[in-house]
């Protein structure tokens, strides 16, 4: 048995949940949001908490129990409080620009980078400090994961894209000494 699958779900008061089929939906006061449960899994609710629990006990259904479980906790959590990620940019002359839905990032390149937001996700840029959130999980993490990859931090001088909490570990450059 997966110990994160076997813990129920509080569900908080204005979050609504409904299975219809295989699909799942959780509607609450920032949004909905969907996902097709695997054939599997059962969903449970009693009162104000939601249980998640599997047909059979072989290991890739033991993962999938505390998968399914983690993923039906983060849509419960995003519909009713949302979900945020900073970034920051470090180095002299990078910045970035919001217009619209498109933010335009200046990196040391020949060039800025045009970099459109998707769908659920909404940006706040303040200089050098860029916020993101948004209601899905998945979607916001992958967001950041690629603004970041447009400049990633190098390890000689710590310029680039970086996550506000992730330290950059230093190398010492070359010294120029014989």
């Amino acid at each position: 048995m997966s110990r994160v699958g076997n813990k129920p779900i509080r569900i908080p008061e204005g979050v609504r949940t409904e299975l219809r089929g295989e699909l799942l939906v959780i509607t609450g006061p920032r949004g909905e949001l969907m996902r097709k449960m695997h054939p599997a899994v059962r969903i449970s609710v009693d009162g104000e908490h939601l249980s998640v629990l599997i047909d059979g006990g072989n290991n890739k259904l033991n993962a999938l129990h505390g998968l399914y479980r983690a993923l039906i906790a983060n849509m419960v959590r995003g519909v009713s409080e949302g979900f945020e990620r900073v970034l920051e940019i470090v180095g002299i002359g990078y910045r970035a620009e919001l217009s619209g839905r498109t933010a335009t990032f200046h990196l040391g390149y020949s060039h800025p980078i045009h970099f459109q937001l998707p769908d659920g996700i909404d940006a706040k840029i303040e200089k050098t400090k860029i916020t993101l959130t948004g209601i899905d999980k998945e979607i916001l993490g992958r967001t950041a994961a690629k603004i970041r990859s447009l400049r990633g931090p190098e390890p000689y001088k710590g310029k680039g894209i970086k996550y506000s909490e992730e330290t950059i570990r230093r190398k010492a450059g070359k010294t120029g000494a014989k």
